[in-house]
């Protein structure tokens, strides 16, 4: 099958137009990982490419098919000039190398921490994934393949991320919501949960 990367990155240039900047990480026995940003107004979007490389494989399977399998890459959208979200840029990518590293096969509704703050004083130590085909459309891939989905990803502070665990992702969007959480603030506080 050929190479996807760069079909992907024209998908992405056609919904969320050039990036100006790009960075790229490689970890230890990992492919390499780019983090390309956009800017349009008054909005950072941050999308990995090369998570989509491979196909995320069952970490219970005994060999990783190298074609079927579902294939994403990850797109954070926030609001600049309040914090330096460009720090994000290495959590992002730690994010999307862990279907390599950890066999995470990563859906809408999971959880993802990076451990720490996604930026530097950020409030926000994990994200929720949310669902494809909004802000960029799923990219067909021939069969077998299963096609490359752009998933959200949607920061929660630590109090959101444990209510999350225990509420369902619903259950959290919905009250992101009626809260009107404004989801792109990257100094936003956490929605009432009690």
């Amino acid at each position: 099958m050929a190479d996807v990367l760069p079909l992907v990155e024209a998908r992405l240039r056609s919904a969320l137009g050039e990036p100006d900047a790009r960075a790229a990480v490689t970890f230890l026995g990992t492919d390499r990982i780019e983090v390309l940003r956009f800017t349009e107004g008054d909005v950072v979007r941050y999308a990995t490419l090369g998570m989509s490389a491979q196909p995320m494989a069952d970490p219970t399977a005994v060999l990783a098919d190298p074609v079927k399998g579902p294939r994403a890459e990850l797109v954070l959208s926030v609001r600049p000039g309040t914090a330096d979200t460009d720090k994000v840029l290495r959590p992002l990518a730690v994010l999307a190398a862990s279907p390599q590293v950890e066999g995470l096969i990563v859906a809408p509704g999971a959880s993802l921490d990076v451990g720490g703050a996604l930026w530097p004083g950020a409030p926000f130590t994990s994200v929720l994934v949310a669902e494809s085909g909004g802000l960029v459309e799923d990219l067909e891939l021939d069969a077998p393949a299963d096609p490359v989905r752009f998933l959200p990803l949607l920061p929660m502070t630590p109090n959101e991320a444990a209510w999350k665990r225990v509420h369902g992702a619903g259950a959290l969007q919905e009250r992101w919501l009626n809260g009107g959480a404004d989801l792109r603030d990257p100094s936003r506080r956490s929605v009432p949960l009690d």
